[in-house]
C-alpha cells in the first residue's frame, strides 16, 4: 500500500475520473491510482457512472458530490 497523502481535491478528481470511465461503459479495472483511498473514490465514481451508463439513476451521494463542486 502506498502512503501518498490525499486531499479533498484529489478525492474529487479521482471520483470524477472514475465517473467518466464508468459513464463511457469502460471496465472497472482501469483505475490509475495506487493509493487505497483514491482507488475507493475512483471506484465509487466508476460505479455511479456505470449505473448512469446503464440507465440507472446514481446514488444520492453522487448527486451530493456533484452539487458541492467549487467553481
Amino acid at each position: 500500500m502506498e502512503t501518498m497523502h490525499w486531499t479533498l481535491e484529489t478525492l474529487n478528481k479521482a471520483y470524477q475520473q472514475g465517473y467518466m470511465t464508468g459513464l463511457t461503459g469502460q471496465g472497472a479495472d482501469s483505475s490509475p491510482y495506487e493509493n487505497d483511498v483514491l482507488i475507493a473514490a475512483w471506484e465509487a465514481g466508476w460505479d455511479d457512472g456505470f449505473q448512469r451508463h446503464k440507465g440507472v439513476k446514481p446514488s444520492a451521494d453522487a448527486s451530493f458530490l456533484s452539487s458541492n463542486k467549487r467553481a
